[in-house]
Order: structure tokens, then sequence, then C-alpha cells
């Protein structure tokens, strides 16, 4: 079977081909953050979706060249500047950091670049795309400086979310413009400097001003991947207008031959304990505020993972709790291949069926259906352990299947997992004593003392193993 995936501009499953033709580079580009907070774990469940997408593919033989916007100018950005009395790169530079470094927590690839809005570099690029934009009549400057896009030169708007813009009303105001534009759909490209900005702004042929969000993403993509991506993701959120204004302004600024995107792909909105996400509401959390309670970055990558991309994820302390338990029991297994293919230095190839972990996410990322055959695939295996049926040639063999699939996945213990705590050691190495001595209760009693550290212990025949419960 191919590789295909639902693309939201056709509302189609198409197979993904490189605009180059199979084997030349794929294209990819993803919304990335807005430095203005840490990105919360709605924020996630969009990244982490791309990075399976990525993983995959690059398992399925792609070759693919993503990059990844980061978003540092913008009406968020300045009011927090402001209120803050610092720069705008002041800042958001700890947003940035932090941003990456939940990224390393949740294991997500890097891309290969990180345009940042506020790089002089992609200030010019927008700058000449809003100017070519302008040339061709798509684009005109208000009478207070700003430049909007109009969107009736293209009468392609709202292909992608198929919104219908009739009834919008010439000359109608907005509450947040204090002048007219042409239409009231129409959108900045370029908004003139207000007192409210502060010291963020550029120098351009329309004024001092900075950049819309629309055209940051347009040119940055453009700049850096070409006039045509092969694909581009995001939230739903995103669709509309952001999507929609990005395909209007790549399309009318170039050459008029190829889309702006080929596939688009979007991922649906993650609830907590079955309500939206809102700090009122006290279910809003960062990776942070997870952490601080306890659990693990692959336990949180787990749970955003395992429900496919297009569907609703009610994210919950149950799910997260499911999440610890599927762990520990790949743990348990993985551990236990390990010891049974020991003694062999050959693998057997695994039964061909289980190739349909892979199979299953070429169908639009099917992860239920993968994970499906993974767990099916460990509790057979284990059934074979237990009846003594399992070679060790078998279970290297599985065991360089499951390499493979944790490619994927990327669930394997953290690296920092083999160096335990002082405490957790000292009790590791005290019960060991007791058990030396047959102090039998007092190994029982180390053991509990263990588990509300919340560490699981199992004796096998080489000893203590011990992992996260």
């Amino acid at each position: 079977m191919s590789l295909q995936i639902l693309n939201t501009l056709t509302r189609t499953q198409q197979e993904i081909i490189p605009r180059g033709g199979l084997g030349h580079t794929l294209s990819l580009y993803t919304c990335g953050p807005t430095v203005y907070s840490y990105a919360h774990i709605g924020n996630f469940r969009a990244y982490v979706f791309e990075d399976l997408l990525q993983r995959h593919l690059q398992t399925r033989g792609f070759i693919v060249r993503r990059v990844m916007n980061i978003t540092d100018v913008d009406d968020k950005t300045i009011r927090g500047a402001v209120a803050a009395g610092i720069s705008l790169a002041e800042f958001t530079q700890p947003f940035k950091e932090a941003f990456f470094a939940d990224a390393q927590t949740l294991r997500l690839l890097r891309a290969e670049s990180y345009p940042e809005a506020t790089d002089p570099v992609q200030i010019a690029r927008m700058m000449s795309m809003i100017t070519t934009l302008m040339e061709r009549g798509h684009a005109y400057q208000a009478e207070d400086g700003s430049v909007y896009f109009r969107i009736a030169s293209f009468p392609n708007y709202g292909k992608l979310a198929r919104v219908d813009l009739e009834g919008q009303r010439p000359g109608q105001r907005v509450a947040s413009d204090e002048y007219e534009k042409e239409a009231v759909a129409d959108f900045a490209l370029w908004k003139s400097w207000v007192p409210e900005d502060g010291g963020v702004g550029w120098e351009s042929p329309w004024g001092k001003g900075r950049p819309g969000w629309h055209i940051e993403c347009s040119a940055m993509a453009t700049g850096l991947l070409g006039e045509t991506i092969d694909i581009h993701c995001g939230g739903v959120d995103n669709i509309f207008p952001h999507h929609e204004a990005e395909i209007a302004q790549c399309e009318c600024a170039g050459h008029g031959v190829a889309p702006f995107v080929r596939y688009w792909m979007h991922c649906a909105h993650l609830m907590v304990e079955g309500s939206k996400m809102a700090k009122s509401q006290g279910n809003f959390y960062t990776l942070r505020d997870l952490l601080a309670q306890g659990w693990t970055g692959r336990e949180v990558r787990y749970a955003l993972i395992s429900v496919h991309y297009r569907a609703s994820l009610n994210f919950t302390r149950e799910g997260l709790g499911a999440a610890r338990t599927a762990l520990a029991r790949l743990d348990a297994w993985f551990l236990r291949l390990t010891e049974a293919a020991a003694e062999s230095a050959t693998s057997d190839p695994p039964d061909q069926s289980i190739e349909g972990f892979f199979t299953a996410l070429d169908d639009d990322l099917n992860i239920s259906g993968a994970l499906a055959v993974l767990f099916e695939t460990v509790r057979e295996s284990n059934r074979m352990m237990d009846q003594g049926m399992l070679t060790p040639a078998q279970a290297r063999g599985l065991l360089e299947w499951y390499g493979r699939v944790n490619g994927v996945l990327a669930l394997e213990p953290d690296q920092s997992a083999d160096q335990l705590p002082v405490e957790v050691q000292q009790l590791l190495d005290d019960r060991a004593a007791a058990r030396s001595a047959k102090e039998w209760k007092k190994s029982d009693e180390l053991r509990d003392q263990l588990a509300a550290l919340g560490w699981l212990l199992k004796d096998t025949k080489d000893g203590q193993r011990i992992s996260k419960s």
C-alpha cells in the first residue's frame, strides 16, 4: 500500500508523492509556536502529530526537508514586551528556549530550519512579497498607512476552508480598525506603527510598521522551501483565516501556475477532561505543569500520539495513567525479549503480519491500527516465551522489528533512567542485602517504599529489575 493522507484541500485521501517524483526530497512546512508564553499541550498535540508524520515518512524512505517557523512578533508578543518594559527580543527569548527544551523532552525531531519572523532576512522577504502583491493589484495601502490584501482580487479565496464570503460589505468597519478597508474580510499584510507598539517597528516603503501574521509564514515558507510546498501541517484552528490567507498571498505573488501547497494536513482540537482548555477552567496545562505533577515526557508523548490526529483528543489524568501502564508493559516486554535473545547472535525474521504496524500508518497515520498490531505482538510473543516456544533468534528478530517501530513512535525509556536517584539506588541496594540475608519482611517493606516513590520492582533470575511505574 502506498502512503496516503487525507488532504484538507480536496477532502479526499491521496497518495503522497514529492513534487519532483518518488525519490526526490519532500518539503514539509509546520506552523510553529508564537513565543509570548510557554507552549501548552494543545500546541504540542499538533507538534507531536507532525513528528509522527515525519518519522513515518522517513521510515518509508522519503527524504524530508522540514521547516518550522517561530512567530516572535505579533500583537501578543508586543503587548507582553511593552507590559514587561523590555525589548521584544528580551521578552521572547526565554519562551523560545523553553519551546526547544519542551520539544526535546517530547522527543520531537529537529526541523532543518526554524526561521524567526524578526530575522532581517525574513523581514526583507516579507517586504518583497508585499511589494509584488501591490504591483499586481492584490494589495493596497489604507489611509493610516497599513497595507491590506484585496480578497476580491483572488476568486479562489475560501477554497481550503470552503468559506463563502458573499455578503461581506465593502467599507464595513471592524472594532480594531479606526479606518475603512475596501472589504471587511481584507487582511493586513503590513501594520502601520502605533504608539502601543512601543519600540517595535521596521522602516518600509509604506512607513514604519510591522508584518502581519499571515505574510510572515508565506514569506518564510516559500523563501526556504520554494514556490510550491509538498505538505503543510497545522491545527484545524489554523485553516481559516491563517492558511487561507497564506494560499492567497503565495499564489498571487507566485508565477500563477503551481499551487502553494499540494497536501494540507490538520489535526483536531485537544480537550482537557472533556472541556476546552482554559485557565479560567483550571485545566490549562503546559508540559512543565505536567512534569511537575510527576508525569514524564514520554508518557505525555504517548497520550498525545495514541489518538488519530483528525480525531478530537480528550486529555485526561486517566489517559496519562493508561499511557504509563502501556509504556511499563512495553518496557517489561523489551527486557524480557532482550534476555531471551542473549543466547543468539543471529535473528530470524518475525511473521510478516507484524509489518501491519507500518501499513496501518500508511493509511492516513492510522495510529490505532498500528498500536493494535504492536500490542498484539507483545501479547503473542509473551505467550510464546511463557511456553518456551520463542527461540533466541526469533526474539532477536522481534527486537530488530521493535527498533524500527520505535524509530516512529520514539517511546524508549529516558536515557537518564539508568541513572537512578540516590535515594532509589540506596533502597535498591538495601533490598538486595535484605534478600541476600533472607530478611523477607524487610525486603517487602523496601519494595513498598520504592513503589511509593513511583518505581516498579521485579525479581528475575538475573537479579532486581526496576522501572518507573
